[in-house]
């Protein structure tokens, strides 16, 4: 799993996300809907955060890089639980845990859409 979140990091890194026309593809929710989408920003959000701007990154997607840390946290847990045989539980086995993610990405969705200020700074 670190082996391929480290490849897909090097090919964010080499395809340069934040240059328009570039080899990544656009989001087809917002090509096709005009719309930004929930995972909106995110290539551009991983790129800002290999080149250690997290201003940038948050901007980008800042729902993402909060989720980013979960799944970190979850991933380290996971790692500590196989190597000491204890079973990990980490937040993702919790009651809500996909309830509140749900609640989280619905309202980030419509929020990033609204059309009047503070929101449409959230739009990328």
């Amino acid at each position: 799993m670190g082996a391929l979140a480290a490849g897909a990091c090097a090919a964010i890194w080499v395809a340069d996300p934040t240059t328009p026309g570039g080899l990544l593809p656009v989001c087809p929710t917002k090509t096709l809907l005009g719309i930004a989408c929930p995972g909106c920003g995110t290539l551009r959000m991983i790129y800002s955060l290999l080149h250690a701007d997290l201003a940038s990154a948050v901007r980008f997607n800042a729902l993402a890089v909060v989720a980013l840390g979960f799944l970190t946290v979850a991933y380290l847990r996971w790692c500590y639980g196989r190597i000491t045989r204890r079973p990990a539980v980490g937040w993702q086995h919790h009651r809500w845990a996909a309830t509140v993610t749900l609640v989280a990405v619905s309202i980030w969705f419509v929020a990033r859409n609204l059309p009047f200020e503070p929101f449409t700074a959230l739009r990328v």
